[in-house]
C-alpha cells in the first residue's frame, strides 16, 4: 500500500510538516474567536436529536448564528490542513514503524484522515441545513455519525502518532551510540 504523502522528498516532509503545523495553529487559533461560546459548535455537531439540535440554535442569538454559519464555512479551510498535517504525521510514523503491518496502519490511518475531512463535510452540510432553518431527520443524525467518525478517525491517527514518537524517542538514543 502506497500513499500520496509518500512522494514528498524525506528532505522535504520535516518542511511542509512544518508549514501544515503554522496554518492549522493559526486557523485552530482563529476558531476560538469564531464559533459561538454556549453552546459551541461541537455540541451542535454531536447534537444528533432534532430536539437537541433546536435546542442548540435557540440557545444562540442572531449573532450566535451568524458566528455558527461562518464557522461552518470556515471550516472548509480547515478540513485539508488537519487532515494532511495528521495524514502526513501518519506515513511519518509508518516509517518509524517500520514493520509490515505497523506500515500498513500507519498509511491506512493517512488515508483514514482524508476519509475524516469528508466526513467533515458532510457533516457541516448537514448542520448547514439544520441552521438555516430544517430541523428535520436526518439531518441531525448524519451531522453526529460524520462527527463520530471523524473524531474517532482522528483520535486514532494521534495515537498511532503518539506511539510512533515514543518509539522514534526510544530507538534514537541507541542509534546516538552506536547500537542498532
Amino acid at each position: 500500500m502506497k500513499h500520496p504523502l509518500e512522494a514528498i522528498p524525506h528532505g522535504k516532509r520535516l518542511i511542509v510538516f512544518l508549514a501544515l503545523l503554522a496554518v492549522f495553529l493559526v486557523i485552530t487559533i482563529g476558531f476560538r474567536f469564531i464559533g459561538p461560546a454556549e453552546p459551541n459548535i461541537v455540541d451542535f455537531e454531536l447534537a444528533g436529536m432534532t430536539d437537541r439540535a433546536t435546542e442548540i440554535i435557540n440557545a444562540w442569538d442572531v449573532q450566535d448564528r451568524i458566528r455558527a454559519g461562518f464557522n461552518l464555512g470556515f471550516d472548509y479551510l480547515y478540513m485539508p490542513v488537519y487532515s494532511t498535517l495528521i495524514a502526513l504525521a501518519c506515513v511519518w510514523g509508518a516509517g518509524v514503524l517500520a514493520s509490515r503491518q505497523w506500515r500498513a496502519t500507519g498509511l491506512l490511518l493517512g488515508w483514514g484522515l482524508w476519509a475524516a475531512a469528508l466526513f467533515d463535510a458532510v457533516e457541516n452540510v448537514a448542520l448547514t441545513v439544520i441552521l438555516f432553518g430544517t430541523v428535520a431527520v436526518p439531518y441531525p443524525q448524519v451531522a453526529q455519525v460524520c462527527a463520530i467518525l471523524k473524531f474517532g478517525l482522528i483520535v486514532l491517527g494521534l495515537v498511532f502518532v503518539a506511539v510512533a514518537a515514543v518509539v522514534y524517542l526510544v530507538r534514537k538514543p541507541a542509534h546516538r551510540n552506536g547500537h542498532p
